[in-house]
């Protein structure tokens, strides 16, 4: 007889609260979800940029890379929206290895793929703390709702070795 009681209380109780209830609330999806295809020798870790949504490298090739995803809904609420790629990369790149000796960035190329928007340039500099030059594969990409910066990395010597693995890379993001 217990048990019938407090169902009733529990079942009223509940129908009440919902009658009561004046606030409608709206549903948000949180977190975004994207794909890429990466090298199998590559692998992926942390350390290497704490924006990054993916990171991932191959010590023993010496090469490394990542991927910072910028939501357009977010960019709008932080008044910082960009019309077109274009002006996407010309904000990031006016700052990129600024100060950094010998520094060289090539013209960008533009491609559409599939509704997706996709820039590439190479930039080198020289480190002088590993004493050698550094080579980055700077990739852009804009969906419907993103941007994503693709920032691969290895030493200026082993650009030919990887450049097409970091083409494949930037070509295989999707959201």
């Amino acid at each position: 007889m217990k048990k019938i009681f407090l169902h009733i209380t529990l079942f009223a109780s509940i129908c009440i609260t919902q009658i009561n209830a004046q606030t409608v609330l709206k549903p948000y999806k949180v977190g975004h979800e994207f794909t890429l295809n990466l090298p199998d020798y590559m692998k992926k870790t942390l350390g290497l940029n704490e924006d990054a949504a993916i990171q991932f490298k191959n010590e023993e090739k010496d090469v490394y890379g990542f991927i910072i995803e910028d939501n357009k809904e977010e960019l709008i609420l932080a008044e910082s929206a960009f019309a077109t790629i274009d002006d996407f990369y010309s904000f990031f790149i006016k700052d990129f290895l600024v100060g950094q000796e010998k520094r060289v960035v090539s013209k960008a190329t533009k491609s559409t793929k599939a509704g997706i928007n996709f820039m590439q340039a190479d930039a080198s500099y020289f480190d002088k703390d590993a004493n050698v030059d550094i080579y980055y594969y700077i990739g852009i990409v804009e969906t419907k709702t993103s941007y994503y910066k693709l920032l691969c990395f290895t030493s200026l010597t082993s650009k030919d070795k990887f450049k097409a693995d970091f083409d494949k890379i930037l070509y295989s993001i999707k959201d």
